[in-house]
C-alpha cells in the first residue's frame, strides 16, 4: 500500500505522472517533461515535493552523546541553526543511511533521513540509544518542499523577510514564516543550485505549494518531478543511498570522507573502517564518449580487466551528454583514462572525469 504525500492532489491536478517511489506515490514528471524541468532548475527555478523524506527528533540531556556514537560526523562544535551531513554506519563499517542533522538547541536536534530508509533508520537509532535521550519519528507531521534554482531566492523574498532566510549553506531558520505560514527554512540542496527547503505542517503544504508557484510565475518557476531530481543530483555528483553506498559500502569507499571523523572517540563502524585500512574501492565520474547511455549496475572495464561497476547513470540535459558514477578498484584508473561499460553485451566507451560534473558559477 503506497502512501500519499500531502501534495498528492496538487500533483494529480497539475498533470503529474504518478509512480510508486520509496513507499509513496510521487510525480516522476509533469507534462513539461524531465528535460524542461531540469533546465528550469539550472536556469530559472523548480519546485519539488520532498515530503516523503523522514524527520526524526533527537532530544534530551544526552542527545549530543547519542549523535556522536551513532553517526560518523562530529557534532560538538555546531551552532544553533547549523546543519551537518553525516553517514550512519553499521558495525561492519557499511552505510545504514546518509542523513542531515540540524541543531535546534544543545539538547534538541532535527534529523532528516532518506524516505526508503526512514523506518530502518528510526529502529537503528532506538536500538543504539543510551542515557537520557528520546528519538521521535515526526515524519507524518511535516510536508517538505524544495525551491531550487538561480531565481529561487528572488521568489522566496517576495513571500518572507530576511530573518526567515538562512544566511549560509547548511544552515536553517527554525522559527521562520513564509507567506504567513510558520515553517523551518533550510539551505542544504540536492540539485547543485541555490535554493531552500521549507518544512511545515502537513495540512499547510498544499497552500504553500500553490503560493510559491504563483509567486514564481514571472521567474519561470515550474513543478518538477523525481526524474529531474535524479538528473540534477547526478550532474552535481551527489551520492544517492542504494546506489553510491549501501549496507556493504563504507562512506570512505564512496568519497564521503568529509563526513567521517576518525579522530572522534568510539562510534559505530569506526573500528571496522580502521580494520579495513585504506579503502580498496573508490567512486569515479564518467563522461560517456561512445554511443549509448550507461546506467547503473553495469560492469566496467579498463582494457580486458574488470575494475568495478556503475552505480548511477543518465543523460544530462544541461551538460548535453550522458554521464555515470561508478565504484572501482582504488587506483585502477586516473582522470583522463578511457574505460568501457558492458551495456547488455555491448561495450560503450567513457572517459574518467573529475567530480562534480557540474558546478554552478557563484
Amino acid at each position: 500500500m503506497e502512501l500519499k504525500t500531502p501534495l498528492y492532489d496538487a500533483h494529480v491536478k497539475a498533470g503529474g505522472k504518478i509512480v510508486p517511489f520509496a513507499g509513496y506515490l510521487l510525480p516522476v514528471q509533469y507534462e513539461t517533461g524531465v528535460i524542461k524541468e531540469h533546465m528550469a532548475v539550472r536556469t530559472q527555478a523548480g519546485l519539488f515535493d520532498v515530503s516523503h523524506m523522514g524527520e526524526i527528533l533527537c532530544e534530551g540531556k544526552d542527545a549530543l552523546a547519542n549523535l556522536q556514537h551513532i553517526l560518523t560526523n562530529d557534532f560538538t562544535n555546531m551552532v544553533d541553526g547549523q546543519a551537518r551531513y553525516s553517514p550512519m554506519c553499521n558495525e561492519n563499517g557499511g552505510t545504514v543511511d546518509d542523513l542531515i542533522v540540524y541543531k535546534r538547541a544543545d539538547d534538541h536536534y532535527f534529523i532528516v533521513v532518506n524516505a526508503a530508509n526512514k523506518d530502518k533508520d528510526y529502529q537503528w537509532m532506538l536500538a543504539h540509544q543510551s542515557g537520557e535521550v528520546t528519538f521521535t519519528d515526526v515524519s507524518d507531521q511535516y510536508g517538505q518542499i524544495a525551491l531550487q534554482g538561480p531565481k529561487a531566492m528572488e521568489i522566496l523574498r517576495k513571500l518572507t523577510t530576511e530573518e526567515s532566510i538562512p544566511k549560509k549553506y547548511y544552515h536553517a531558520v527554525f522559527g521562520a514564516e513564509v507567506a504567513g505560514m510558520p515553517c523551518i527554512v533550510s539551505k542544504t540542496g540536492y540539485t547543485g543550485e541555490d535554493g531552500v527547503e521549507i518544512y511545515l505542517a502537513s495540512d499547510l503544504a498544499e497552500k504553500m505549494w500553490e503560493t510559491l508557484l504563483e509567486a514564481g510565475k514571472e521567474e519561470g518557476l515550474i513543478p518538477c518531478g523525481l526524474g529531474a531530481r535524479d538528473t540534477l543530483r547526478m550532474e552535481a555528483a551527489m551520492p544517492l543511498y542504494g546506489h553510491e553506498m549501501d549496507d556493504e559500502v563504507s562512506p570512505l569507499e564512496t568519497g564521503l570522507n568529509f563526513g567521517v571523523k576518525m579522530k572522534k572517540d568510539e562510534f559505530i563502524g569506526k573500528k571496522a573502517m580502521e580494520d579495513r585500512g585504506t579503502p580498496k574501492i573508490e567512486r569515479i565520474g564518467l563522461k560517456v564518449t561512445g554511443r549509448g547511455i550507461i546506467r547503473e549496475h553495469q560492469d566496467l572495464y579498463a582494457g580486458d580487466q574488470k575494475i568495478g561497476h556503475t552505480t548511477s547513470g543518465t543523460h544530462c540535459p544541461y551538460l548535453g551528454y550522458p554521464i555515470a558514477m561508478a565504484l572501482v578498484d582504488a587506483g585502477s584508473v586516473a582522470i583522463g583514462n578511457k574505460v568501457e561499460a558492458d551495456v547488455r553485451g555491448r561495450r560503450v566507451e567513457a572517459e574518467v572525469v573529475q567530480l562534480p560534473f557540474y558546478k554552478r558559477a557563484k
